[in-house]
């Protein structure tokens, strides 16, 4: 694998940058958070019109076909500015799942909706028995009519409330293997039975309740073949996985950034902080875990990219990384900021929140821990005593 960015590369990187460094400001951030919907149409129709929304949809159903290695350039990106939207659980984690599980009819219309309109398709997967396995999946869906009725309720969700649809996952039948029988459906936000709760809380994401009561739907609102859709989940789930990592290594590089720039400025006992060895500390930490999150994203998104068989590890290794990461760069930089790091003006909490909501989201350690250990035909011992976390050296 080559570990530098071409030309190409830095062109999308700095463009992305200037971008964001005009148009969302830490102040532009903590107004989008705190608003009644968490949610910017202005900022969204920008994206569109960068042509965001289409990166990871290929040319033939309207995007630009992008690598999964150039979304991850631009992800890094925007997790360096916590540039809050439904970019990636539209345009990349719904889109991957209608690509892979959808007919030709259904990848035209949605995708090129997607791409060309921002279309927001929230996929609805989580359950209040939380997971990312196909076992966590029991909504059922039953046959009535010619159609199907959805009953349950997810959790979790991210931005079904701005969503134009939810692709929910549900399951149709029952078998020996969890991976059969889960099925999808795609919603309309506004169908009789459907209601919506954004949660509250210190989160980031817009996560959300949806509430299914009765929920009729017609045989064309399948996407792709009853009780068949796991695989096209995972896959989907995959390549969203790997591409959310570069913004959470993008947001852990910032927030080591912050660290390193307050502790040359800010003075105590007449010297700058970052002459002390304990802030040394807390900076090398957050810069370890920084880097260790980039080069396993980039890896697993290059290997996703070359279809190497290894990739579901490499993603699940990178995940692993990432929700331990993420968090303790951001413990450290508090750490050397102390007082000034809490106030939500000064712009660290807005990655906090970030890493604390996003660790879990599409499987958090100990979820890709598991699934890493079932890869490589390990025992549930051998499975907790892998690595997660890179060295830091000294005695700490």
């Amino acid at each position: 694998m080559e570990l530098t960015f071409n030309d190409e590369h830095r062109l999308l990187r700095n463009a992305a940058l200037d971008f964001l460094k005009t148009e969302v400001p830490r102040e532009r951030v903590l107004e989008i958070d705190e608003s009644p919907e968490g949610f910017s149409p202005d900022l969204w129709s920008q994206m569109i019109r960068l042509g965001w929304t289409g990166m990871g949809i290929p040319e033939e159903f309207g995007g630009s076909g992008n690598s999964l290695v150039e979304l991850g350039v631009l992800y890094e990106a925007l997790g360096e500015y916590a540039c809050p939207g439904p970019l990636l659980s539209a345009g990349v984690l719904s889109a991957n799942v209608i690509l892979e599980a959808g007919d030709a009819a259904q990848k035209k219309s949605i995708l090129g909706s997607i791409a060309g309109q921002g279309q927001i398709v929230a996929l609805c997967y989580t359950e209040p028995d939380y997971g990312w396995g196909a076992e966590n999946v029991s909504l059922p869906a039953t046959r009535r009519d010619g159609g199907y009725v959805l009953n349950g309720k997810k959790l979790f969700v991210p931005d079904a409330h701005i969503a134009d649809r939810l692709l929910i996952a549900a399951r149709t039948s029952a078998a020996a293997a969890p991976e059969q029988g889960v099925s999808l459906f795609l919603v309309d936000k506004a169908s009789k039975g459907v209601s919506i709760r954004r949660h509250n809380g210190w989160m980031s994401d817009n996560l959300c309740e949806v509430d299914l009561s009765n929920v009729a739907v017609p045989a064309s609102a399948l996407v792709g073949e009853a009780g068949n859709a796991w695989g096209a989940i995972e896959r989907a789930r995959d390549r969203a996985t790997a591409v959310l990592c570069t913004y959470m290594g993008g947001g852990a590089r910032r927030v080591t950034d912050m660290a390193i720039e307050y502790s040359k400025s800010r003075v105590a006992f007449g010297t700058p902080i970052g002459t002390f060895q304990r802030v040394q500390d807390h900076v090398i930490i957050a810069l370890n875990d920084a880097d260790s999150i980039k080069w396993t994203a980039f890896e697993a998104l290059w290997k996703l990219d070359e279809r190497r068989p290894d990739a579901p590890l490499a993603v699940s290794m990178t995940k692993a990384v990432a929700s331990v990461a993420f968090p303790r760069a951001c413990e450290e930089s508090h750490q050397v900021h102390a007082g000034i790091g809490s106030d939500l003006n000064f712009g660290l909490t807005q990655y906090t929140k970030r890493a604390r909501t996003l660790q879990h989201y599409l499987g958090d350690t100990a979820f890709h821990k598991k699934r890493m250990a079932k890869l490589l035909k390990l025992d549930q011992a051998e499975a907790a005593s892998l690595p997660t976390q890179p060295s830091t050296g000294g005695g700490r």
